[in-house]
């Protein structure tokens, strides 16, 4: 059977960084499949349309985005069936070839898509690799998910010096590629432009991780803070699908303090309004890494982070303690940068290795 690319993915941050690669194959005619895992269906085919990327050769789980714990566990029940047959899931999902399957992250989808390309007896290429917080629990699932896939994957890509390190001492040096940066710098170039923005905007607020939106004292905090925030300045509250049922008790509070609740935004809009905030405050992976390179002043909301991005520069790691916050609140002007303007392409060097480990194949 022929070898090609498979990419698998599903979720929104991995569509934002890996459509970079995905742009980059179509334009050398790169032959790949795209198989789309369904966890974020709805929101999969907005993307697609705004970054370029075209329809995917198969999609897995039904139209509505999987925003609760047991939808998620039905959505990835009706996935996992599918490793009981090799050979049938090699035809269905993968076309009948072999080769390389490409996934992003640390999400579900990214478990499943190593899962069921190892049993299709593909090859996994992870992007994103090495990345730890040294905690199972923190955040939870995601560690966890990290550790099963750089032991499953036959090439990890790591971001970072860092992440490259704890490959290395996990005995994966072997494995490892080190790029020269994480992809999101490919995705907020191709995002933004060369357009200036200036810090006039409102100040963004995001929460929906499964570690905060499961502990009701962190809800509660959250929102305190941003109710805070909303008496110094406008806050915008970017509302993910997860986010809604948990925060529908505190809406009306928030709605009362000013704070302006809007859905989830077309990734250049959102990218627009980082750059433009005077603060961010977040628990998104991926916002911290856009946040270190806009050189915008940003509090995680949580109590551990796998990603060095502007941390000690302009990134706070909160651990939900109030004398972190209190300087955060009072001082955070004093922690904007300039933006970095990064002029390296990683989606183009993971591209290449790719390329030469298919042609070593054959």
């Amino acid at each position: 059977m022929t070898d090609t690319l498979h990419v698998f993915i599903g979720t929104k941050a991995q569509y934002v960084k890996t459509a970079p690669l995905l742009r980059l194959m179509d334009d050398r005619g790169v032959a790949y499949r795209l198989i789309d895992s369904g966890q974020h269906a709805a929101l999969a085919a907005e993307l697609r349309g705004e970054l370029g990327v075209r329809a995917p050769d198969v999609t897995l789980g039904g139209s509505r985005d999987i925003t609760t714990i047991p939808a998620a566990i039905r959505w990835a029940l009706a996935i996992a069936w599918r490793l009981v047959d090799g050979r049938r899931l090699r035809r269905e999902l993968f076309g009948g070839r072999g080769g390389i399957c490409i996934v992003h992250g640390d999400t579900p989808s990214t478990l499943l898509a190593t899962l069921l390309a190892r049993r299709a007896g593909l090859e996994v290429a992870h992007l994103e690799a090495g990345l730890r917080s040294r905690s199972v629990l923190e955040p939870f699932p995601e560690e966890l998910i990290r550790r099963i896939v750089m032991r499953l994957g036959a090439v990890l890509f790591a971001p970072d010096d860092v992440a490259a390190a704890n490959l290395h001492r996990r005995g994966l040096g072997g494995r490892t590629v080190r790029t020269s940066a994480n992809t999101v710098v490919d995705a907020l170039r191709y995002s933004l432009g060369d357009t200036p923005v200036a810090p006039t905007g409102p100040a963004v607020v995001t929460m929906h991780r499964v570690e905060n939106l499961h502990r009701a004292e962190r809800v509660r905090g959250f929102v305190d803070l941003v109710e805070r925030l909303a008496a110094r300045g406008p806050v915008t509250f970017v509302v993910h699908g997860p986010t809604e049922s948990t925060i529908a008790p505190h809406r009306s509070r928030l709605e009362a303090a000013g704070v302006e609740l809007v859905p989830l935004l077309a990734h250049a809009r959102f990218t627009r309004m980082l750059a433009a905030a005077p603060l961010v405050v977040t628990d998104g992976g991926s916002i911290q890494e856009e946040c270190a390179l806009l050189g915008v002043p940003t509090l995680l909301w949580r109590a551990q982070t796998e990603r060095p991005d502007g941390l000690g520069v302009n990134v706070v790691l909160g651990r939900y303690e109030s004398a972190v916050l209190d300087r955060f609140v009072d001082d955070h002007e004093a922690l904007r940068r300039p933006p970095l303007t990064a002029q390296v392409h990683p989606s183009a060097e993971i591209l290449t290795t790719l390329e030469g480990r298919l042609a070593d194949r054959r």
